[in-house]
């Protein structure tokens, strides 16, 4: 009679044992998964929402439609970082903007629009009242028709819902033009005809 009673409660204990076991591993490793796939797609999600693109490329093209250079821009805390390396162009000085279009129609470019400028301000550096978010400094061509240059804009933003931001609405356009920016002539900086111009919008992944 003992021997039944002894067997019969180390079947019991054995089934504990193993209902035990089952548990922790159903409600512990799966578990585990599922709060990491969601912290993982929630971060994603925080991501995508966030609403700052860390980096455009912009393909920069003259008045035959012909790719001339490329300019990437980078969101820094202090503004947009700017490389610019180009060539095919006249040699000399080039006044370069931003424009508030993101629309490039050659051969003349004016589908850009005018000078980026969100707050009003007026043209130039030089100016008392500027300058523009859009005002860049010219660019200066060698003998053999290219340019590189990099440079801080610190009035504007790839962040597209904050102010001045390169994004907002359908995007912007670089514009190269013929001739340097005095940085002070109204509105444009006597800067002349638009040569090359590419068109600054989101990305797509």
């Amino acid at each position: 009679m003992k021997h039944w009673i002894i067997l019969l409660l180390l079947f019991l204990l054995a089934g504990l044992l193993a209902a035990c076991g089952g548990d922790d591993t159903q409600s512990d490793a799966p578990r585990t998964g599922e709060e990491s796939s969601e912290q993982q797609a929630n971060k994603e999600e925080t991501d995508q929402s966030g609403g700052t693109a860390n980096m455009v490329n912009v393909t920069l093209m003259n008045g035959d439609e012909d790719e001339v250079g490329t300019a990437e821009l980078i969101d820094q805390e202090d503004g947009v970082l700017f490389n610019v390396e180009a060539s095919d162009l006249p040699e000399g000085e080039h006044g370069f903007h931003v424009h508030e279009a993101a629309l490039c129609k050659a051969p003349e470019f004016k589908s850009a629009g005018d000078h980026f400028n969100p707050t009003d301000a007026s043209h130039g550096t030089e100016s008392e009242d500027g300058p523009h978010a859009g005002d860049l400094p010219n660019l200066e061509v060698g003998e053999d028709g290219t340019v590189q240059k990099e440079f801080t804009a610190e009035n504007v933003t790839l962040e597209k819902e904050a102010d001045n931001s390169l994004l907002a609405e359908d995007g912007t356009a670089l514009v190269i033009h013929a001739k340097a920016d005095d940085h002070a002539s109204q509105p444009s900086g006597d800067a002349g005809a638009r040569i090359a111009c590419g068109e600054i919008t989101e990305q797509e992944d």
